[in-house]
């Protein structure tokens, strides 16, 4: 029986991670954790029966102690209550599914506790990448990645054989061929109409501007150990190829799927056996052409200003990353425009205090310094 705790199971990864669980009976859901979904948690811990759950208000975590008072299970609140989910003793895989800088503590803590990792916190490796690997290493874990372009890679390897080039693919979101006149005029709605992927929000205008994938360059140079001029992002219009991986004899070997987030949470949770999923799958005599572009950096700003942060390292990403959280939060509550947001990013990289090596309490400090210095400026 494989034992897992999942951190952000009422998001878009976390539920699909439970819907993996319902088809598979040698699972068991140890652990919870929701941002502020009260009553989906609910859903959840009567359904699968975890024995902790959190959630990040104290008073969230009153509501939902008395709504299960009759179950037997241990509320937590915060952040505190995150790290109990993710080093509760009885999980052996932790999915770690929450979204932003708010990942790195709990991931840090599964992996002291010794617990494989099911990676879809991204901003995770991209501002700690330098702690995170080497901790893992030493700790003897495995970090199993879920976002599908990384568990792409993570399929394609060779053990016998060290990667060349990482062909990173992308669909170009909803405004591939925009010029950046047409960026200035897009809407909420707009950025939010992803034309092949179901996700979050965040993640969703992560994509539209395409800042997400430079995050996913970052993140791809810490768990293959790939620099960054040796990974190239591809627009793969269909999202039918989930990455590529190229050797020395120039020999390339893709994956490829349905746009679906059940393979690669699944692939992470059973590696490395592959289980049944659904009946849906790619049919080649009805799919007659796959599209190539490059993407273009100087209307996709973020994506250009992500992989110059990649290459300098440092603080840079994380700056980058806090930024990004920033603004797309404000873009979503509709307080600045959407070109505003990689505009905002790049006066936060310049601004700020470069650290070459920075340890886990610098990365929180500046993710504080980049949030008040973006209240204060003049957006």
């Amino acid at each position: 029986m494989k034992k897992i705790s999942i951190l952000g199971s009422t998001g878009s990864i976390g539920t699909q991670t439970l819907d993996i669980v319902r088809i598979n009976n040698d699972v068991e859901v140890v652990a919870l954790s929701a941002h502020k979904n009260i009553d989906l948690l609910e859903k959840q811990i009567r359904e699968f029966k975890p024995k902790v759950v959190a959630i990040w208000e104290e008073a969230d975590a009153k509501i939902l102690s008395d709504k299960v008072k009759d179950l037997d299970v241990k509320v937590c609140f915060g952040m505190d209550g995150l790290i109990e989910v993710a080093s509760v003793c009885a999980a052996d895989i932790v999915v770690t599914a929450v979204v932003g800088m708010i990942g790195i503590e709990p991931t840090i803590a599964a992996i002291k506790a010794k617990k494989d990792i099911a990676l879809a916190n991204k901003e995770t490796l991209v501002c700690a990448g330098h702690i995170i690997m080497p901790l893992a290493k030493d700790m003897g874990i495995n970090i199993y990645p879920v976002d599908s372009e990384h568990s792409a890679i993570f399929q394609c390897l060779d053990k016998n054989n060290p990667i060349k080039k990482i062909l990173l693919t992308a669909s170009g979101g909803p405004f591939r061929g925009f010029s950046k006149k047409e960026l200035e005029n897009v809407t909420l709605e707009d950025a939010l109409k992803h034309p092949n992927w179901s996700m979050g929000k965040k993640i969703t205008i992560d994509s539209a501007t395409m800042i997400n994938k430079g995050l996913e360059i970052i993140e791809a140079s810490h768990l293959f150990d790939v620099d960054i001029d040796d990974i190239e992002v591809v627009i793969q219009k269909e999202s039918i190829i989930h990455s590529m991986v190229e050797f020395k004899d120039n020999g390339i070997i893709a994956q490829l799927g349905t746009p679906d987030m059940k393979l690669p949470i699944s692939y992470a949770i059973f590696y490395p056996e592959r289980r049944y999923i659904s009946e849906e799958r790619v049919d080649f005599s009805k799919l007659s052409t796959l599209n190539f572009l490059k993407p273009d950096l100087d209307v996709f700003e973020g994506l250009k200003m992500a992989i110059s942060a990649g290459k300098k390292g440092g603080s840079a990403p994380t700056v980058l990353n806090a930024a990004n959280e920033w603004a797309v939060d404000k873009f979503l509550n509709k307080k600045i425009g959407f070109t505003d947001i990689p505009r905002l990013i790049g006066l936060a990289i310049e601004n700020h205090q470069f650290k070459e090596n920075p340890s886990l309490e610098d990365i929180l400090s500046l993710k504080q310094w980049t949030e008040e210095y973006l209240e204060r400026i003049k957006i």
